[in-house]
């Protein structure tokens, strides 16, 4: 493998805001750990913080919490409106 084109990877607090959840995972966002600000983690240790606003914790997806859209409802409106017509009807 070369040497010196990889970008650093180490670890990196993510805090989902809305769901005031963090965890702690490896990223590149560490070669940017000067501009970030820090936390300390339950292990003791001091990690960069990256704020996000959608997460595994608060995306739909992966809560389970999807909007179900009635397209069965728009189907029949959609066949009542322009549906096929007999030539009594037209």
């Amino acid at each position: 493998m070369k040497t010196d084109i990889h970008p650093a990877y180490g670890y990196v607090v993510f805090h989902d805001r809305s769901a005031d959840r963090s965890f702690l995972t490896k990223s590149t966002l560490v070669a940017k750990a000067s501009q970030l600000p820090t936390i300390e983690w339950e292990d003791g240790n001091t990690y960069p913080l990256v704020n996000v606003e959608v997460s595994s914790y608060s995306h739909p997806f992966y809560t389970g919490k999807n909007v179900v859209l009635d397209t069965a409802g728009q189907v029949q409106k959609f066949n009542a409106r322009y549906g096929k017509r007999t030539k009594s009807q037209a």
